[in-house]
């Protein structure tokens, strides 16, 4: 277990030394080495996470550690997945150092248990956990995609294009793949939260408890709600939607970090270590 921990870690800070220097060579070699090491890890983590989940019975979630772990995971996959459906090849530079970020500060948190392991035994905490991590992932993608496109957008603007106009692709490959980031990520988060509500049924006996937990991911809903549909109704693209998907992350982070930190909810329950 460790040991595949550390070979991810690794690998994925491995990626991202290929990925800048694909940033700056541009050479096919290392793009294709950077994408390799990023799939070796995702390997090694799924890996890992299989054999946790056959050890205890229950996905791995059970402290930060654990659910940082598993941002990771979902990130890289994520990104894997859109890397080959659009070609964005440059977005490893943000994916790769994001992941072996995530993965180092998950290495230094506590990995005591939650105290109240059974909560973690259920078929639709499994769906919830899965398809929320893996939307989180896919809007985190559409943040990295927004700053792509501001800073070609700058490029394009200045009488010398510099250093990022002819490593960028285009605005409109960056805006389509912005927005399809959204609707894939909007739509699992949509899968997740309901999934949640049927879990909060079966274990708090209410589908909703206005825990701050359920409170700020559905604030979070509904600002991709609302991006969503200015985006059909009035045609925001480009520099905007890059700009809100940009800020729509930051509202996610709070929705996955500052809450757990800064109020109190049923959701604190799944963190707190054993005795």
């Amino acid at each position: 277990m460790e040991l595949l921990f550390l070979l991810a870690v690794l690998c994925y800070m491995l990626s991202s030394a290929w990925y800048f220097a694909f940033l700056f060579f541009q050479k096919k070699r290392l793009r294709q080495t950077g994408c390799c090491l990023l799939a070796a890890g995702f390997g090694l983590q799924t890996l890992e996470i299989a054999v946790a989940f056959a050890r205890c019975g229950h996905i791995p979630a059970g402290n930060l550690h654990e659910t940082l772990a598993i941002c990771a995971w979902a990130l890289v996959g994520a990104f894997l997945v859109f890397q080959y459906r659009y070609r964005v090849n440059i977005l490893g530079i943000y994916a790769a150092p994001m992941a072996a970020l995530i993965l180092v500060a998950s290495a230094h948190l506590p990995r005591a248990t939650a105290s109240r392991p059974d909560l973690f035994k259920s078929f639709w905490l499994v769906v919830h956990i899965i398809t929320i991590f893996l939307g989180d992932a896919a809007l985190a993608l559409a943040c990295g995609v927004g700053i792509l496109y501001l800073l070609q957008e700058n490029a394009i603007k200045r009488k010398n294009p510099g250093f990022f106009f002819r490593r960028l692709p285009s605005l409109d490959r960056l805006d389509t793949t912005g927005h399809a980031c959204i609707v894939t990520g909007f739509t699992l988060l949509t899968i997740g939260i309901i999934t949640g509500m049927i879990y909060a049924r079966a274990v708090w006996g209410h589908f909703w408890t206005w825990d701050p937990k359920e409170v700020w991911s559905a604030v979070t809903w509904v600002f991709y709600a609302a991006l969503l549909h200015e985006r059909l109704a009035v045609g925001w693209r480009g520099r905007r939607a890059a700009i809100m998907a940009i800020v729509g992350f930051a509202v996610l982070l709070f929705t996955f970090l500052g809450v757990n930190f800064l109020l109190q909810g049923h959701h604190g329950q799944f963190m707190k270590p054993k005795q």
